[in-house]
């Protein structure tokens, strides 16, 4: 027998396990594909909510704290979401699913809230009228995040 038509040797000492890579460890890669753009997204607006909120507080807290409030809590939450994404994991998967039903949960609550006493809201929040300043990606967002974080499960 030549040495390329050499059999392997059956003893256990010569079967080893394939080593362990990050993904067989339970790890979703849940920012890429279609999570990168999740991530962007997400990205984009935990900035946007973050910036709207600092600059709303410092022109004038008092007009309208809960308005002001809410999109400080949105920016809280579109950081918390992009960081899981980023994050990775089954523990990160779970919590980033948490968070965007929450999400829903607030712009649903928030967008009829205001529609139903606009005097409450002085001013606009992100979460406004559904998003609607936002071209309603606010109420997009936590759909498409719930649905690419269950397939992810799947995975």
């Amino acid at each position: 027998m030549s040495d390329t038509e050499r059999r392997p040797d059956p003893s256990p000492e010569a079967v080893t396990a394939p080593p362990a890579s990050p993904s067989s460890k339970g790890s979703f890669e849940l920012g890429t594909g279609p999570g990168r753009v999740l991530v962007w997204f997400y990205g984009v607006f935990t900035v946007a909510a973050a910036s709207r909120s600092i600059v709303e507080v410092i022109r004038g807290f008092d007009r309208a704290p809960l308005a002001y409030s809410l999109s400080a809590v949105a920016a809280v939450v579109y950081g918390f979401i992009t960081y899981s994404l980023v994050r990775g994991g089954e523990k990160a998967r779970r919590a980033a699913l948490a968070c965007c039903a929450a999400e829903l949960l607030g712009v649903l609550v928030v967008g009829a809230w205001t529609l139903a006493e606009p005097s409450a809201f002085p001013d606009s929040t992100v979460w406004s009228d559904f998003g609607m300043g936002y071209l309603f990606i606010p109420v997009i967002l936590p759909v498409t995040g719930m649905i690419w974080l269950r397939r992810a499960k799947r995975a």
